[in-house]
């Protein structure tokens, strides 16, 4: 029977290399990596997911530290265990050298890093698992000399890059300090605006912004069987945009643009989310977002008290004293479980959501594609409900003579069967949602004409983007054959729905003119002051706008 081999003592390394190759350093590097997926949201430069969190986000970086000591501590254990020469120290070692790759791989493509073949991640996943299968079950004292060449440079190399990962546990710190305020509510409007002080009442300005809203899906070439009479008696009093060049495909760089009116293809925002900056790619420079300069700004000029209920966007947080009412909500799908949690929830609560992402991530997706979407989306759902609810209590209050209401429709995923009439059904469509944003269009209508101000209003329902077929959704798990036969394929119409209804109007008219959607503000600058009264007038400005 073989025997163990005396092992002499290695020579004596430096106190540096020692501190490098202690486990508690080397269990670092790996630590992060086997979170990154959680982690790299959190401390990217730009920021961006946080920004879009309308939640708490203490606990969301409490998760991540959780998960990251958690992780760290078993791997050093795990490793302190493995310092003694033997099979043990073979199984440990060359489990990390051979399955890292793969890691790596794999939390890059979680992360929206790469994008990763399904059959490359597969082979990096069971070779290495078969040669370390093999590596364990065939080991003999006499390989020992090999891999101890092996394993000690692998120690400084991990150990090299923990240094990296110690940066990143830094800047997850840093990111959790600095984001200590981010949700706190943000100063309203302390006071009616001099210029609205002595005014009357204005026929009040409805600017519905359906998130992804297609037009061709909506009057051009709509789905068999699918009735949208909402759709349909707008455009009866109505004009109707038929070329409308979109701002953007990301409604996080879409808004903006439609606020200033200066296109932007690229933002950032503070660790804190309450600045932002844009990227202005007609003169490659990045430039501050400045709420004076928004359409909000020139309502307020106008004499006009604003409110905004709106989706993803920050707006509460962003447009500080421009506002007299506000409500924003964002669940970021990025958090996973941890989005499905009450707001009240506690701490502890968020680190388990974590765990049970890890663990369905394990069971679901060993070796498979990217993201997991889930089939139904209850973050979806509830910003649609809880939007539903502050849209209406905006338009239920005649003071508020401009409202803004940015709704989660009808963006994927489904979260609505139209044929059984209920929500938080899994596998449903795009033409689901359409249908949905039919019924949410018909309850503006309907509340506004009870309260007598929808023939005199000014009302404006576009798109931010069209219906990202090819370009986002059709990769996707929640897919539907619906959706593949209503795009034609997947086939992409980047054309956003445009309907701009002006007061009293009762007769349809059409733009076919190519019409920039950064021209949105401008636009509504004309109508809120008086300057755009009749569907004549309004296809002038197109005209012109689409010269430029």
């Amino acid at each position: 029977m073989s025997r163990e081999p005396i092992l002499h003592a290695p020579p004596s390394k430096p106190a540096s290399i020692r501190l490098l190759t202690h486990p508690a350093v080397i269990a670092l590097s790996p630590a992060v990596l086997l979170c990154y997926s959680l982690v790299h949201i959190l401390i990217e430069p730009d920021h961006v997911a946080i920004y879009h969190y309308s939640g708490r986000p203490g606990p969301i970086f409490l998760a991540a530290i959780a998960n990251v000591a958690l992780v760290w501590a078993l791997l050093a254990a795990l490793l302190l265990l493995a310092r003694k020469p033997g099979r043990f120290q073979v199984a440990v070692w060359s489990g990390l050298i051979l399955m890292l790759p793969w890691v790596l791989l794999k939390q890059g493509n979680l992360a929206g890093e790469w994008s990763v073949r399904h059959w490359l991640s597969l082979c990096l996943f069971t070779i290495p698992l078969a040669t370390w299968i093999a590596t364990v079950c065939l080991w003999r004292p006499s390989f020992y000399p090999v891999f101890n060449r092996l394993r000690e440079p692998a120690e400084i190399i991990v150990g090299f890059t923990s240094l990296s990962a110690m940066v990143f546990v830094g800047q997850l710190l840093f990111c959790d300090w600095q984001s200590r305020g981010l949700n706190r509510p943000r100063p309203l409007r302390a006071q009616t605006s001099p210029a609205a002080a002595g005014l009357a009442a204005k026929p009040r300005v409805i600017w519905l912004l359906l998130d992804e809203l297609s037009y061709q899906q909506v009057y051009e070439t709509r789905f068999p069987g699918l009735d949208l009479p909402a759709f349909d008696r707008l455009a009866q009093q109505s004009t109707v945009f038929t070329h409308v060049v979109p701002a953007g495909l990301h409604t996080g760089d879409v808004l903006p643009s439609l606020l200033t009116g200066i296109p932007d293809d690229e933002v950032r925002a503070s660790a804190d989310g309450s600045h932002l900056r844009l990227h202005v790619p007609a003169t490659h420079q990045w430039r501050p977002f400045d709420p004076h300069q928004t359409i909000f700004a020139d309502a307020d000029t106008a004499g006009y008290r604003t409110g905004v209920a709106g989706w993803f966007n920050p707006y509460c947080r962003i447009l500080p004293g421009m506002l007299d009412r506000c409500t924003w909500v964002s669940r970021i799908q990025a958090f996973g479980a941890m989005e499905e949690l009450e707001p009240n929830a506690p701490d502890s609560a968020y680190l388990f959501a974590s765990w049970r992402d890890s663990l369905r991530w394990l069971l679901n997706r060993v070796g498979k594609h990217s993201e997991v979407y889930a089939q139904n989306d209850p973050a979806h759902l509830a910003d649609y409900r809880d939007l539903l609810a502050a849209g209406d209590g905006l338009l239920n209050d005649s003071s508020i003579d401009f409202v803004f209401l940015h709704i989660p429709l009808p963006h994927p995923t489904g979260i609505y069967d139209r044929r059984t009439k209920k929500f938080g059904t899994a596998g449903t469509s795009y033409i689901d949602n359409l249908a949905l944003t039919d019924l949410y269009l018909d309850h503006v209508y309907q509340l506004l004409k009870q309260r007598g101000e929808w023939d005199s209003a000014t009302v404006i329902v576009m798109g931010d983007h069209s219906w990202r077929t090819s370009m986002f959704w059709a990769s996707l798990p929640t897919w539907t054959a619906e959706d593949q036969l209503a795009s034609h394929g997947g086939k992409f119409d980047s054309r956003p729905g445009y309907i701009v209804k002006l007061p009293y109007q009762n007769q349809p008219a059409h733009i076919d003119v190519p019409f920039p959607a950064t021209s949105t503000r401008a636009l509504i600058q004309q109508l809120v002051g008086g300057r755009i009264t009749s569907s004549a007038q309004l296809a002038d400005f197109a005209a012109s706008v689409s010269q430029k």
